[in-house]
């Protein structure tokens, strides 16, 4: 029996004036104040969030107190409302503090000194009797009367966002992007908030609606929901959806009738926020920014598959015993005639499973073409995949999003059709890991006049995010293909490669016998919480003293979904209390545990902090004082704000979907009948080659026959293919 959690602490409601302010980021309205409290003799550390916050103002904090290791006693406010102070002393606090435009102390000391307690009144209703007062003449009264009507906007816009359920970290978010625009905006449509707010979403907003009094069926709430649904799907890997099980899950989603949603349906393709069209002959909806995504993939690729490679062309006939000295490598017959298709083609694809000598193929292409004077770019969609790539062919390759050069201030790449990218010939690794939206990226920097080569493993998950570029584009058959299934002899003596190519032919894994040294092994549990048991064992203690592992480092847990106990979440809390037992400090942020030496991963793409989707990483230090958690990726320093954690989650455990384009020493793999509905060959064909030297799956056998016999998973719903094989004139 699992020991219980301990109580969370309750929430108390703080209440007093603001004596100093102590730090406050203007960005995201993070505060440290002192405050004189009431029912506290001595000054109180607050910490919490405000868009203005300023001495003299009387505080309203709901929170909770926790004792920091370096700065003792600290009140965290989850709320923190401020109103303007009533007495002649926190009044002179107030306005000397700068927060009105053109009072300074001395100046607000004059000011209360004529006016009392009756100054803000005096401000609002006759400012021009501020010229009463020595050295203010109308100008400078008009220019205060100014500040102070801007400060009062302000605080109302606050109001009216903590009367509307909004806590103090979002409104800050709100005000920042509407500005004094901000009331209007919510009482038209509180949906926009989903469409231009980072780290907002629909169901943010649909509550924020609710607590404003928004019916269930009120037109906006409906349209912004087919948009939702759409998204929704998008999680699932579609670009679009057929129009019925789109006003399905719309229905299900809005709890309302499908009559109301078909109307919206129809109002919002009058209005082109979406787009009909089908595939296959299906009738289709799909979001207009994944549509013309696959649209322009398909346009670009075959524009530039219509033409001659940028190389002079190569006898192969005296390239391939030229490259076979260089590496002291013998090429295969398959591995032959892929590398001259490669070297004639301005667009090709390479794919083949573990084993099978990709990256021999490539190695020898890019030897071939870097002596004739072929300029080449590598890129791949993750840090780690960039990194084996350059072990492997021995130039430098970036990620997609680097070699792309992300433009933080405008948003999106700097590399573009206007500034393509400096190459001859672009080569893209774990080429099923992109997703749509990067790929149209990708076709719009390529240079007209360079090849691209796209290599990767299509029997592997599809992208996390929507499309299934690899296989939409080798089903086609609009470029050509080389796909390698020849398992070479070495590779042939890893039961990990035997196994994965088994178990993508639909056969079960061959197990070692008793006694057996070997690098794939099933350890059998008779229920989750057993297996759960024997992987917080397995990594703390057997695989690190059998094999000589570092269990933070280079074991790594992969789970076919997060729910459940042998999901991501729960392993990822087992796991952290097993490896990272008495951290120096802890933060607890949107349902997720962080401490120093925790090992983590970014789950979105972030360019101004430039670490991505899929980045992992270790927590560095918690900084209480400053509310910021500091993370280490490769060896470079990332902050990140309390409010803004939601953008990472512990990695110790983590979803397949995740795990793809990187490689382990050795993978723990869970697999039990309670994840049944994402029981698929590909998802365990793809965690079972993430293994490098060592593969235990913990679990049942019956999961595993169950994901064996499956076949290729769900269907994606995207039109890429059918762009490729009859592309539409526009």
């Amino acid at each position: 029996m699992k020991p219980l959690a301990p109580a969370a602490p309750s929430r108390e409601t703080l209440v007093g004036s603001v004596e100093r302010v102590t730090f406050h980021n203007e960005q995201n309205g993070f505060a440290v104040l002192k405050v004189k409290a009431r029912g506290r003799r001595d000054l109180v550390a607050v910490v919490g969030h405000a868009a203005f916050i300023s001495a003299g103002e009387f505080i309203h904090a709901v929170g909770v107190w926790f004792t920091d290791r370096t700065h003792g006693l600290q009140f965290k406010a989850d709320t923190l409302k401020t109103t303007a102070p009533t007495t002649a002393e926190g009044i002179e606090k107030y306005l000397g503090s700068g927060m009105v435009r053109g009072i300074g102390p001395t100046l607000a000391k004059r000011i209360v000194g004529a006016f009392g307690e009756a100054t803000f009144e005096i401000i609002e209703a006759a400012p021009e009797r501020l010229r009463e007062v020595p050295g203010i003449g109308e100008f400078r009264a008009g220019k205060i009367a100014a500040g102070w009507a801007e400060q009062k906007a302000v605080r109302d816009i606050m109001v009216f966002l903590h009367s509307n359920g909004v806590g103090t970290s979002r409104a800050v978010r709100i005000f920042k992007t509407y500005g004094h625009d901000a009331i209007q905006v919510m009482t038209e449509d509180p949906y926009r908030l989903a469409r231009d707010i980072k780290g907002i979403g629909f169901r943010t907003a649909d509550a924020i609606a609710m607590k404003m009094g928004m019916t269930k069926e009120a037109p906006q709430r409906v349209r912004a929901g087919i948009s939702f649904a759409l998204q929704e799907a998008t999680d699932e890997g579609h670009c679009g959806l057929p129009v019925e099980a789109l006003v399905e899950l719309a229905t299900k989603l809005l709890e309302v009738d499908k009559t109301i949603v078909r109307a919206a349906l129809d109002h919002e393709l009058s209005h082109d926020e979406i787009i009909a069209d089908a595939i296959g002959g299906e009738p289709c909806i799909f979001l207009r920014g994944l549509y013309l995504a696959e649209k322009g993939v398909a346009e670009r690729l075959l524009s530039l598959a219509r033409g001659s490679p940028p190389w002079p062309a190569i006898d192969a006939g005296k390239a391939i015993p030229w490259v076979e000295k260089k590496t002291g490598k013998t090429l295969a017959a398959s591995q032959r005639a892929a590398l001259e298709m490669a070297l004639g083609a301005k667009v090709a694809v390479i794919t083949g499973g573990p084993g099978v000598g990709k990256t021999t193929l490539l190695d020898a292409i890019l030897r071939i073409l870097a002596a004739k004077g072929v300029k080449i770019l590598l890129g791949a969609p993750t840090g780690r995949a960039a990194k084996r790539m350059t072990e492997q062919t021995g130039i430098e390759a970036k990620t997609i999003h680097r070699l792309l050069e992300i433009d933080p201030i405008h948003g999106g790449f700097r590399r573009n059709a206007e500034n393509p990218l400096a190459c001859d010939l672009l080569v893209i690794d774990e080429t099923s890991m992109v997703d749509i939206s990067l790929m149209c990226a990708v076709m719009k920097a390529v240079p007209p006049k360079a090849a691209l080569l796209l290599v990767g493993d299509v029997d592997q998950l599809p992208s996390v995010g929507p499309g299934q570029i690899l296989s939409d584009i080798i089903n086609s058959g609009a470029v050509p293909v080389a796909q390698l299934t020849e398992v070479f002899r070495q590779a042939a003596e890893s039961r990990i490669i035997v196994n994965a190519h088994r178990i993508n032919r639909g056969e079960m894994p061959e197990w070692p016998k008793r006694g057996e040294d070997s690098d794939f092994w099933f350890v059998d549990a008779k229920d989750p919480e057993d297996g759960a048991a024997k992987v917080v064992e397995l990594v703390r203690d057997r695989i690190p003293r059998r094999f000589g592992l570092d269990p933070i480092r280079d074991i790594q847990v992969l789970c076919p979904m997060q729910r459940g106990a042998l999901g991501a979440r729960s392993l990822n809390a087992d796991l952290q209390k097993a490896l990272n037992p008495n951290p120096p400090a802890r933060i607890e942020k949107f349902g997720s545990v962080f401490a120093p030496g925790d090992k983590i991963m970014q789950t979105e793409n972030d360019y101004d902090r430039d670490v991505f989707n899929g980045d992992l990483g270790t927590v560095v230090r918690i900084d209480e004082n400053e509310g910021l958690l500091v993370a280490g990726f490769d060896g470079r320093e990332v902050k990140y704000p309390f409010g803004e954690l939601d953008a990472l989650l512990p990695a110790y455990a983590m979803t397949i979907h995740k795990s793809q384009g990187s490689e382990y020493p050795a993978v723990v793999i869970t697999l039990a009948t309670q994840h049944y509905t994402m029981l698929a060959r590909n998802l365990v064909y793809t965690a079972v080659t993430r293994g490098k030297r060592l593969v235990v799956i913990v679990g049942q056998r019956r999961a595993m026959a169950i994901a064996v016999r499956s076949g290729a998973g769900r269907r994606r719903w995207t039109k890429l293919e059918q762009w490729l094989k009859a592309p539409r004139r526009t």
